[in-house]
Protein backbone atom coordinates (compact mmCIF):
# COMPACT_ATOMS: atom_id res chain seq x y z
CA UNK A 1 0.00 0.00 0.00
CA UNK A 2 1.24 3.46 -1.13
CA UNK A 3 0.71 6.29 1.65
CA UNK A 4 1.38 9.76 0.31
CA UNK A 5 0.56 13.34 1.79
CA UNK A 6 0.15 15.65 -0.97
CA UNK A 7 3.02 18.68 -0.75
CA UNK A 8 4.17 21.42 -3.01
CA UNK A 9 7.15 19.51 -5.00
CA UNK A 10 6.66 16.20 -3.55
CA UNK A 11 4.71 14.19 -6.27
CA UNK A 12 7.88 15.03 -8.61
CA UNK A 13 10.39 13.83 -6.17
CA UNK A 14 8.46 10.37 -5.22
CA UNK A 15 8.05 9.79 -8.86
CA UNK A 16 12.34 10.14 -9.55
CA UNK A 17 13.12 8.49 -6.34
CA UNK A 18 10.79 5.61 -7.55
CA UNK A 19 12.58 5.12 -10.91
CA UNK A 20 15.97 5.01 -8.80
CA UNK A 21 14.92 2.38 -6.40
CA UNK A 22 13.24 0.43 -9.93
CA UNK A 23 16.68 0.46 -11.29
CA UNK A 24 18.37 -2.73 -8.33
CA UNK A 25 21.27 -0.77 -7.37
CA UNK A 26 23.31 -1.83 -4.57
CA UNK A 27 21.79 0.36 -1.02
CA UNK A 28 25.26 2.11 -0.99
CA UNK A 29 24.75 2.82 -4.69
CA UNK A 30 21.28 3.87 -4.71
CA UNK A 31 21.62 6.06 -1.72
CA UNK A 32 24.12 8.47 -3.61
CA UNK A 33 21.56 8.98 -6.56
CA UNK A 34 18.71 9.54 -4.40
CA UNK A 35 21.13 12.40 -3.12
CA UNK A 36 22.04 13.42 -6.40
CA UNK A 37 18.41 14.01 -7.06
CA UNK A 38 17.56 15.15 -3.74
CA UNK A 39 20.21 17.73 -4.25
CA UNK A 40 18.21 19.20 -7.45
CA UNK A 41 15.20 18.96 -6.34
CA UNK A 42 15.09 20.07 -2.21
CA UNK A 43 11.92 21.48 -1.64
CA UNK A 44 11.90 24.78 0.78
CA UNK A 45 10.15 24.73 4.25
CA UNK A 46 6.34 25.19 2.23
CA UNK A 47 6.59 21.26 2.31
CA UNK A 48 5.02 21.52 5.70
CA UNK A 49 2.34 23.20 7.00
CA UNK A 50 3.04 25.88 9.53
CA UNK A 51 1.75 23.47 12.46
CA UNK A 52 4.53 20.75 11.58
CA UNK A 53 7.21 23.69 11.20
CA UNK A 54 6.48 24.21 14.67
CA UNK A 55 7.83 21.01 15.77
CA UNK A 56 7.61 19.94 19.16
CA UNK A 57 9.43 21.68 22.46
CA UNK A 58 12.90 20.65 23.01
CA UNK A 59 12.82 17.65 20.70
CA UNK A 60 12.26 16.64 16.73
CA UNK A 61 9.74 15.47 14.96
CA UNK A 62 9.24 13.26 11.91
CA UNK A 63 6.53 13.68 9.63
CA UNK A 64 6.22 10.92 7.21
CA UNK A 65 4.94 12.79 3.90
CA UNK A 66 4.93 9.71 1.70
CA UNK A 67 5.63 5.45 2.33
CA UNK A 68 5.35 2.68 0.37
CA UNK A 69 6.85 -1.13 0.64
CA UNK A 70 10.11 0.07 -1.06
CA UNK A 71 10.84 3.85 0.12
CA UNK A 72 9.90 6.21 1.96
CA UNK A 73 9.43 10.08 2.71
CA UNK A 74 10.04 12.00 6.34
CA UNK A 75 10.48 15.62 7.13
CA UNK A 76 12.02 16.39 10.54
CA UNK A 77 11.76 19.22 12.57
CA UNK A 78 14.58 19.94 14.85
CA UNK A 79 14.11 22.80 17.68
CA UNK A 80 17.43 24.40 18.55
CA UNK A 81 19.81 22.09 20.84
CA UNK A 82 17.57 19.29 19.46
CA UNK A 83 19.31 15.71 19.06
CA UNK A 84 19.01 11.88 18.66
CA UNK A 85 20.43 9.42 20.48
CA UNK A 86 22.99 7.56 18.42
CA UNK A 87 21.86 5.09 16.05
CA UNK A 88 21.97 3.13 12.91
CA UNK A 89 19.35 2.46 10.36
CA UNK A 90 17.48 -0.53 9.10
CA UNK A 91 17.83 0.81 5.19
CA UNK A 92 20.16 3.34 2.99
CA UNK A 93 18.57 6.61 3.47
CA UNK A 94 19.41 10.02 1.94
CA UNK A 95 18.85 13.65 3.11
CA UNK A 96 18.62 17.26 2.52
CA UNK A 97 18.62 19.70 4.94
CA UNK A 98 16.27 22.20 4.52
CA UNK A 99 16.61 24.67 7.10
CA UNK A 100 19.09 25.36 10.17
CA UNK A 101 21.98 23.14 10.79
CA UNK A 102 22.12 19.49 11.52
CA UNK A 103 25.37 18.23 12.93
CA UNK A 104 26.39 14.57 12.82
CA UNK A 105 28.68 12.66 14.55
CA UNK A 106 29.60 8.77 13.40
CA UNK A 107 30.97 6.26 15.21
CA UNK A 108 32.14 2.37 14.64
CA UNK A 109 31.16 -0.16 16.94
CA UNK A 110 34.41 -1.52 18.31
CA UNK A 111 32.30 -4.41 20.70
CA UNK A 112 32.38 -2.84 23.88
CA UNK A 113 32.65 0.67 23.28
CA UNK A 114 32.20 3.30 19.81
CA UNK A 115 34.82 5.11 18.66
CA UNK A 116 33.66 8.69 17.12
CA UNK A 117 35.27 8.51 13.13
CA UNK A 118 34.12 11.63 11.64
CA UNK A 119 31.53 14.90 12.23
CA UNK A 120 29.79 17.06 9.98
CA UNK A 121 27.97 20.56 9.87
CA UNK A 122 25.22 19.76 7.46
CA UNK A 123 23.50 23.67 6.61
CA UNK A 124 21.02 24.65 4.32
CA UNK A 125 21.23 22.67 0.63
CA UNK A 126 23.50 19.84 1.77
CA UNK A 127 22.91 16.71 0.78
CA UNK A 128 24.25 12.99 1.48
CA UNK A 129 23.33 9.64 1.31
CA UNK A 130 24.69 6.34 3.53
CA UNK A 131 23.68 2.93 4.13
CA UNK A 132 24.42 0.21 6.62
CA UNK A 133 26.78 -1.23 7.88
CA UNK A 134 28.49 1.84 9.03
CA UNK A 135 26.04 4.15 9.47
CA UNK A 136 25.84 4.63 13.27
CA UNK A 137 25.97 8.73 14.26
CA UNK A 138 23.77 11.07 16.83
CA UNK A 139 22.45 14.36 14.97
CA UNK A 140 21.99 17.60 16.41
CA UNK A 141 20.67 20.77 15.75
CA UNK A 142 23.60 23.23 16.55
CA UNK A 143 21.84 26.28 14.80
CA UNK A 144 19.17 28.55 16.53
CA UNK A 145 16.47 27.97 14.64
CA UNK A 146 13.76 25.43 14.01
CA UNK A 147 15.44 23.00 11.42
CA UNK A 148 13.99 21.36 8.74
CA UNK A 149 15.22 17.92 6.93
CA UNK A 150 14.54 15.74 4.46
CA UNK A 151 14.63 12.18 4.53
CA UNK A 152 14.24 9.38 2.12
CA UNK A 153 14.52 5.71 3.63
CA UNK A 154 14.65 2.67 1.56
CA UNK A 155 12.02 1.22 3.85
CA UNK A 156 8.56 1.56 4.92
CA UNK A 157 8.32 3.85 7.56
CA UNK A 158 4.80 4.39 7.84
CA UNK A 159 4.77 0.46 8.31
CA UNK A 160 7.78 0.40 11.00
CA UNK A 161 7.20 3.67 12.52
CA UNK A 162 10.39 4.96 12.30
CA UNK A 163 13.70 3.96 10.80
CA UNK A 164 15.81 3.23 13.08
CA UNK A 165 17.03 -0.34 13.60
CA UNK A 166 19.23 0.06 16.84
CA UNK A 167 20.31 2.54 19.67
CA UNK A 168 23.66 2.47 21.27
CA UNK A 169 24.61 2.77 24.82
CA UNK A 170 27.94 2.12 24.57
CA UNK A 171 30.75 4.40 25.97
CA UNK A 172 32.29 6.40 23.20
CA UNK A 173 36.28 6.37 23.51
Amino acid sequence: MTTTTARPGLSGLVTGIGRIVALGLSPRATAREVATLLRGNLPGVGILTPEERAGVPGGYASHVLHAQADFSVTAVVWQPAAETVIHDHVSWCAFGVISGIEHETLYRDMGDHLVEIGRAANRPGDVSGFAPPGDIHRVRNTSGEVGVSLHVYGADIGKLGNSIRRTYDLPVR
